[in-house]
């Protein structure tokens, strides 16, 4: 077990990854009321666990991502009378993690959480990092907050009930993680891509490490997401528009958003064409998509409306090679004028 520690001006979170989520007791904080959150597809494998405690189960998928959803949990936790000396844990993919820790950040002005993540998704990204919410308005996590969980138990052991298709989803995020701050990680990728679609344990535990030492890094120094952070919307930022209106799932969507920022890089950034071909290549060999049949007038209209908007420019997350992110201004005007090209050569 590697454990990993976030901290931030306001909080300590430790991640734990290796460790087993049968240990779950063990981090849970003495003379608090433990309450667990989960979905009903996670429930059926670990109900063992899950049953001892006092259980709020929401329902499964984005559409159950919503400030009603959230308004169910505060309702369950005055039924079981939750108070300020109750604690949260979510147990669940990245929508579970998402909505209790929005829930508990908000519960009587803020409750203490920890996390049990179930995809590769949310052990690599959405559960680590403290950023919570919920979908409003058809846009994804306009309402949230900035709260780290205690802790994270990152369990690669967990993953082994996950639908493959599920699993592919998540790798899009570790390939964003070495493609924005982590050359050799991204050799890594290259390099042993059977094994990690084969779900080989110790390289299953390896980019999950490295994935959120990397998040880790970013996050103690921006917190906030007030500058060095936003280069983890690498792939994100036309990504969200992809998967709004694509129908496809988080990590389908980054990938095609991937390969948008990365020809737009290589465009207008230097970003060398070789590295764009490797991107692509790597995507392509996990299973990930690398285009869409959206058009380019459709995604920039569900971009603009996107959170990450700041008056009339984009910031966009680009790579000047693999490994090192940076984060340019980029006008309305001018997203306009270059997506479709941009769009076209994926």
């Amino acid at each position: 077990m590697y454990q990993l520690k976030i901290n931030t001006s306001r909080s300590t979170s430790q991640v734990l990854v290796g460790e087993s989520y049968l240990n779950l007791p063990a981090y849970l904080p003495e003379n608090r009321q433990a309450v667990i959150i989960t979905d009903s597809h996670v429930r059926q494998y670990y109900r063992n666990m899950i049953d001892r405690y006092p259980v709020i189960e929401i329902g499964c998928g984005e559409e159950h991502k919503t400030i009603r959803t959230v308004e169910g949990i505060y309702s369950a936790l005055l039924g079981c009378n939750a108070d300020r000396n109750s604690f949260i844990v979510a147990v669940g993919g990245g929508i579970v993690c998402d909505v209790a820790g929005f829930a508990a950040s908000t519960y009587m002005r803020g409750i203490p959480f920890g996390f049990v993540p179930t995809t590769l998704l949310s052990q690599v990204d959405a559960g680590v990092g403290g950023k919570n919410g919920v979908n409003f308005g058809g846009y994804k996590n306009m309402v949230g907050t900035f709260s780290q969980p205690l802790f994270v138990i990152c369990d690669a052991g967990m993953l082994n009930t996950l639908p493959a298709k599920e699993f592919v989803s998540g790798l899009a995020e570790v390939v964003k993680a070495a493609a924005i701050k982590d050359g050799r990680l991204f050799d890594y990728l290259e390099q042993h891509a059977g094994e990690i679609l084969a779900g080989k344990p110790d390289v299953l535990s390896h980019i999950i490490l490295e994935s959120v030492k990397i998040k880790a890094q970013v996050v103690e120094h921006d917190e906030r997401e007030q500058g060095e952070r936003r280069i983890l919307n690498f792939g994100h930022t036309f990504g969200h528009a992809v998967e709004l209106l694509g129908g496809v799932s988080h990590g389908e969507a980054v990938s095609v958003g991937m390969m948008i920022a990365a020809r737009w890089s290589a465009g207008e950034g230097g970003l060398p064409a070789d590295s764009v071909e490797r991107i692509e290549r790597l995507l392509k060999r996990l299973g990930l998509p690398v285009s869409t049949t959206l058009s380019a007038g459709d995604i920039l209209q569900t971009a603009l409306k996107d959170k990450k908007r700041e008056s009339d420019v984009l910031r966009l997350a680009l790579l000047e090679s693999i490994g090192k992110a940076v984060i340019r201004p980029v006008s309305v005007c001018e997203v306009n004028e270059k997506l479709f090209r941009y769009l076209q050569n994926t």
